[in-house]
């Protein structure tokens, strides 16, 4: 006899509370196969696919599209069949085994008697639903009643637990279906794994550094393609004269997704951090010239933003105050012996700032494909909230928007942040003569709680000696 059992929306990781859901994968009636993606859903940090952990038929839906979820509330029900006794054969699901925050499944009791199957491979997503980016549906308890619900019974859990029998391994601790989709993007084995977290829970740290160790490099799986959005066609223009052609009063715009999460962070970082701001111009001649040459010689080509990206950790390295933060209850400036690198990149759905792991062990052909890596996931909507976040430093070309300096507002909880103008000629005094050169402001603004005006006034004139005179990043080398 089949169960019903209940998924509901998992803890996403990173501290978000809720989530919207943009695209319904599957249909009531759909079979579902473990770890099969179900719905995609928008998160303060990203946009995401969520992936069901049970195998069988949908029996419902909860929530349309545009319904903002909290955390804990019902997904889909899932019909699952009973697994076949050893000997009889049969096509029983049963859960993955990978339990994620907040769920999940159990061990089973001993009078259970199990059989080890084989797990199916995830299958595609399914493409029926119209995308529900535009809509706005309000939000929606966790109680919320089922769309396209069947005549089912309420759902029943497995032992006592939503998320049914384990495998005879025993389950996964998981922390997030993020982290299971990266492992199974790279055909990782999470059962080989040691969870670095509580009572052994498995961390996205630790599935990178798994395929780090593999070989498998610290980048993770590329992202999936985005899903087709449905345009809106354009209202008619009203008759000039027209009541309709009145303009409104007012335009209200919602503070929430990415944008909701930007403007608290801002609004956080102004309050708490006492920053200042140094700036300084630069002759970039050499640079363009360096960078000119390199790619010349063959092989990938090197970005702009990369080589900038070196020359911060290799500013860093010297003055390692600015890649910190502050403790605010304990009093304390912590400092850090990595740098994750972020980068503000403008999209569609506005700022984000997406994270390069490990920035000062990377080269700068390595930081170039990061870079256009993330970018591209950025503007298609796919970064994952843990590309996101962890950053100790930030670099903001804001030359991109063709202007020459901006005094920017520290990513919280960072402590500092270097600002590239565009590069563009100027007359500038050149070998004691008048000449024509690539000149670049660069502005630094930092917390004064982790370092005095001679920390930062260094960090920025290391920076444009190095942009100034390329060679000297050979000290570093």
């Amino acid at each position: 006899m089949a169960q019903v059992l209940e998924f509901k929306l998992p803890d996403l990781g990173e501290g978000l509370t809720e989530a919207e859901i943009v695209r319904w994968l599957v249909e009531v009636g759909d079979v579902v196969a473990i770890d099969q993606p179900v719905v995609e859903v928008e998160t303060a940090k990203a946009m995401v696919e969520v992936p069901c952990p049970y195998g069988g038929v949908v029996t419902a839906r909860f929530g349309e599209e545009g319904t903002e979820l909290p955390v804990g509330a019902p997904l889909i029900t899932v019909a699952v069949g009973e697994k076949p006794a050893a000997g009889t054969g049969g096509t029983g699901t049963e859960g993955s085994g990978n339990v994620l925050v907040g769920y999940g499944t159990s061990e089973a009791p001993a009078r259970r008697r199990r059989v080890r199957q084989e797990r199916p491979m995830s299958g595609a997503s399914a493409t029926g639903g119209q995308s529900g980016a535009g809509a706005a549906n309000g939000r929606a308890a966790a109680t919320a009643a089922p769309v396209n619900a069947q005549a089912t019974g309420p759902a029943a859990a497995v032992d006592g637990q939503p998320g049914g029998p384990a495998t005879e391994d025993g389950p996964v601790p998981v922390i997030s279906p993020l982290v299971r989709r990266l492992a199974r993007q790279n055909g990782l084995d999470l059962r080989e794994l040691t969870g670095s977290g509580p009572d052994g829970l498995i961390l996205r740290a630790d599935v990178e550094y798994a395929l780090r160790v593999a070989g498998q490099g610290a980048t993770a799986a590329p992202a999936a393609e985005p899903h087709p959005r449905v345009p809106q066609a354009p209202s008619p223009a009203p008759a000039p004269g027209s009541p309709a052609a009145a303009v409104p009063a007012e335009i209200r715009t919602p503070l929430k997704g990415i944008r909701g999460a930007v403007a608290d962070k801002l609004a956080r970082s102004r309050r708490e951090i006492p920053d200042a701001t140094c700036w300084v111009d630069a002759d970039a001649t050499e640079l363009m010239r360096a960078r000119t040459a390199m790619n010349a010689a063959g092989g990938p080509k090197i970005s702009l933003l990369a080589l900038l990206a070196r020359v911060c950790t290799a500013a860093l390295a010297r003055f390692p105050e600015l890649n910190s933060t502050v403790d605010a209850e304990a009093r304390e400036v912590v400092r850090f012996g990595h740098v994750h690198l972020g980068f503000a990149a403008q999209t569609d759905r506005g700022l984000v700032v997406p994270v390069v792991r490990d920035a000062h062990a990377r080269d700068a052909e390595s930081l170039t494909a990061e870079f256009a890596r993330l970018t591209e996931a950025g503007r298609t909507g796919t970064l994952t909230p843990g590309e996101l976040t962890g950053g100790t430093f930030t670099l903001n070309n804001y030359g991109v928007f063709g202007v020459d300096g901006s005094t920017p507002i520290i990513n919280h909880p960072e402590a500092a942040m270097l600002g590239v103008g565009r590069i563009v000629p100027k007359p500038w005094v050149h070998e004691g003569e008048l000449a024509v050169r690539q000149v670049v402001q660069l502005s630094l603004t930092f917390d004064h709680r982790v370092c005095d005006g001679g920390v930062a006034g260094g960090f920025l004139r290391y920076v444009a000696d190095c942009v100034e005179q390329p060679a000297v990043l050979l000290r570093t080398l």
